[in-house]
């Protein structure tokens, strides 16, 4: 999984609440579990001005020019900003999946469902909670300015403003340790190796007659 310490990038707003993981990524995308390809499919419905479907060549399908993502100015955006309840709905870790394909690192709003929250931090995603009042603010920022970007500092845990003005938020010691060194649960798994072939060894050693050969 990719660490996340410091980063800055173009912010791009979905002025919408409640957005559900069937938004985020519509159901009929779910049958692969490979985790990268879901991408182009992020927000199906609201990017394409028809019905998409697995393996189709989405280069030549009618963009919908009203979607923000659609949009020249937020061409390479890696933070989103998104409003109450995001992420509401069906359990499917295919939601963060497509977001981390698209290219989002982080996603700010003043409130998330919980697995999905969960499963931004098991996808490398940061998902930052902050008032309304300050998301109501950051909106009317990037509307306004072109170009917006936000510097996500999560070992300070602090986003940064371009004039420099910091709004800290606030994340579980666990998952930030895991954020900062790119650890989803394999990885935390493996920082135990040795000690699990240690074990396996010892196991095999001292019950010998439960991995005897059936041909002895």
């Amino acid at each position: 999984m990719q660490a996340f310490t410091v980063h800055q990038g173009l912010v791009a707003p979905l002025d919408r609440a409640n957005v559900d993981t069937d938004m985020i990524i519509p159901k009929q995308f779910l049958k692969s579990i490979k985790r990268t390809g879901f991408g182009v499919n992020l927000f199906d419905e609201l990017r394409y001005q028809d019905e998409g479907y697995p393996g189709q060549d989405c280069t030549k399908r009618p963009l919908n020019p009203e979607f923000v993502l659609n949009q020249p100015r937020y061409q390479g955006v890696s933070i989103l900003l998104a409003r109450q309840n995001f992420g509401c709905g069906s359990s499917r870790e295919h939601a963060p999946w497509a977001l981390d394909d698209f290219g989002f690192r982080c996603v700010i709003a003043p409130g998330f469902a919980d697995i999905f929250y969960n499963n931004c931090f098991k996808n490398g995603i940061l998902p930052i909670t902050l008032s309304d009042e300050v998301v109501e603010q950051l909106f009317k920022e990037v509307e306004a300015n072109e170009g917006y970007q936000l510097t996500v500092d999560l070992q300070r845990e602090v986003v940064v403003k371009p004039g420099g003005t910091e709004l800290p938020f606030s994340i579980d010691a666990f998952r930030r340790h895991c954020l900062v060194n790119g650890l989803d649960d394999i990885g935390l798994t493996l920082q135990d190796a040795d000690q699990i072939r240690h074990f396996e060894q010892r196991y095999k050693a001292d019950n010998p007659w439960l991995f005897a050969s059936k041909n002895n």
